[in-house]
């Protein structure tokens, strides 16, 4: 669709990041879907209607021309997607990483072989399947809730918003959890990302197949799923401060794979371009999600006891928005260094750029503990005596706790 709509690569970014504004809310759906009932279940009924705003968006995206041919539909239909996927993924996280393997596997070699068209169908076919699925599964069978006519009686939205405010401010008093929460955001946010950019120099000049570029991220995944195993298995025991700052040198330094790519350093030693985009196209992109594991896992740990409902949400979406504000940036250093469809010549300056900008943070690393996250049994005795009353007096309690 990029190539049809002749994107410059900065306009193919702002898309991109713009899309993903729905994501900043998702804290905002899980209070909704706590407050407010729909045929007695509060569960099922938001998944159904994540899933039908996305069939409503990809459908016309497959089967009307016009619609995936003009940019401001195209961006309706991205915005309405988003928001039906930040609902579901609400209520899944595990799922999404398996997911990511297969739909991108399949999706690779679908593209190599099918038109567009045909995975926009497809995907529109597997929404409705899931969407019928939804409507003929009964919550109470899967152990998600129980029906309001078992529930204690609901405060109105506006108090609920009111105690999960009150909630988050009195997590985020304490500076052991606001000092890390911060530095991840900045670290983020600092880095101008040149996503769109590089993708349109891969494929229209280096011409790299898309499909090439979709199964990387597969490659991606499979690293991403191995380096949690690793963190859950050995590196949890490192002290954080030094854990992060390895991981942000390595991060720093894996920007620098594009700027190989555009260079052609991989053809001086024998890798061809494809094989090279394979295997390290999107090792920055999983470097940068598996940096922000620990930092979930440390905001748990930390969190007083009743928080959790309002904390981690607020996390989730903060690094959503930082990630942002970093393609934003991303598209304010590739206008200014001139690059346009066609002209890519100052990427590799770009990528050098962005090398330089990861490490920043590097000096404010002081902010993370110097130690690993508190263990759980002792974060439980010591926690919040307000979030405990604001739990007992019937706190709304977010997607990410299943009654």
């Amino acid at each position: 669709m990029a190539h049809n709509l002749d994107f410059q690569p900065s306009v193919l970014q702002l898309v991109q990041n713009s899309s993903n504004l729905p994501m900043v809310a998702k804290p905002l759906y899980g209070i909704l879907s706590d407050a407010l009932y729909i045929g007695g279940a509060h569960r099922i009924p938001y998944v159904s209607i994540g899933v039908l705003l996305q069939v409503l968006s990809w459908g016309p995206l497959a089967l009307i021309p016009f619609v995936r041919e003009a940019l401001p539909t195209l961006m309706t239909c991205a915005l309405l997607s988003n928001l039906g996927a930040a609902i579901i993924e609400s209520y899944t996280f595990m799922a999404i990483a398996m997911a990511g393997i297969l739909g991108n596997s399949l999706g690779g070699i679908i593209l190599s072989r099918a038109h567009p068209r045909i995975v926009l169908v497809i995907f529109t076919s597997l929404l409705l399947v899931q969407l019928a699925i939804s409507f003929a599964t009964r919550e109470d069978s899967l152990g998600l809730s129980h029906t309001m006519d078992h529930e204690p009686p609901k405060k109105s939205v506006l108090d609920s918003i009111r105690l999960q405010f009150s909630d988050l401010l009195a997590a985020l008093n304490d500076n052991n959890i606001s000092r890390p929460l911060v530095w991840v955001i900045a670290s983020i946010s600092v880095v101008p990302i040149l996503s769109g950019t590089i993708f349109c120099s891969q494929t229209q000049f280096l011409n790299l197949d898309p499909s090439i570029i979709g199964m990387s991220r597969v490659t991606g995944q499979m690293v991403l799923l191995s380096l949690i195993v690793l963190y859950d298995w050995f590196w949890k025991r490192i002290s954080m401060r030094k854990l992060i700052g390895m991981v942000q040198i390595l991060y720093a330094s894996s920007l620098l794979l594009d700027l190989i790519l555009v260079k052609q350093v991989n053809l001086k030693v024998g890798i061809p371009n494809d094989v090279f985009a394979l295997c390290f196209a999107s090792l920055a992109e999983t470097i940068a999600t598996f940096k922000t594991m620990p930092f979930f896992v440390l905001i748990a740990s930390l969190c007083p006891a009743g928080c959790e409902a309002s904390l981690i949400p607020f996390l989730a979406s903060a690094l959503c928005l930082s990630s942002i504000v970093s393609g934003f940036f991303g598209i304010g250093l590739a206008s200014l260094l001139g690059i346009t469809s066609g002209n890519y010549i100052s990427l590799p300056l770009g990528s050098l750029l962005q090398c330089l900008a990861a490490l920043v943070p590097l000096g404010w690393i002081n902010n993370l503990p110097p130690s690993g996250p508190i263990v759980e049994q002792d974060r439980s005795m010591g926690g919040s005596k307000r979030c405990g009353r604001i739990q007992r007096a019937g706190k709304v309690v977010l997607n990410f706790h299943l009654p």
